[in-house]
């Protein structure tokens, strides 16, 4: 049976997921930086904020995907779009309610990069998560 449809898509999924994968992304960063792997070099620090963030959103693909069963893809898509209006409320709070300068850190190309790690990684997490969930391994086979 397959289930990648629109309507076994649930939010309540999709904000978990992305909840789990803020969290772990955040975690991640705290322990590399406790560990001193972060704030000598800009462009390593990078790197590690990618891997974290990549870590981060394929624990809640995989979260989600073990959870929901039904349309594994679609929720991680949703998880890594999840991003989008976060970003935007986050930047519309900082600029009108709070009345600081608004973040601008990332180039748009970075920004699109980073959003492709979450999709893929988001993706990822909830298609292993969805296989375990039903024959409790990633083998192909039946």
């Amino acid at each position: 049976m397959h289930t990648e449809h629109l309507q076994n898509v649930r939010a309540v999924w999709v904000a978990a997921g992305w909840l789990v994968s803020v969290a772990v992304a955040s975690l991640v960063l705290v322990v590399l930086t406790s560990v001193g792997l972060t704030g000598q070099d800009p462009g390593t620090d990078s790197l590690w904020a990618v891997i974290a963030v990549a870590v981060g959103f394929w624990l809640g693909g995989f979260f989600t995907g073990f959870r929901a069963i039904e349309a594994p893809i679609l929720h991680g898509i949703a998880i890594g779009l999840a991003s989008l209006p976060a970003w935007f409320l986050l930047n519309l709070l900082i600029d009108q309610v709070l009345g600081l300068a608004p973040w601008s850190a990332l180039s748009p190309p970075a920004t699109a990069a980073l959003l492709l790690v979450q999709l893929m990684a988001a993706v990822a997490g909830a298609w292993v998560g969805h296989r375990v969930a039903l024959r409790g391994g990633v083998e192909l086979s039946e």
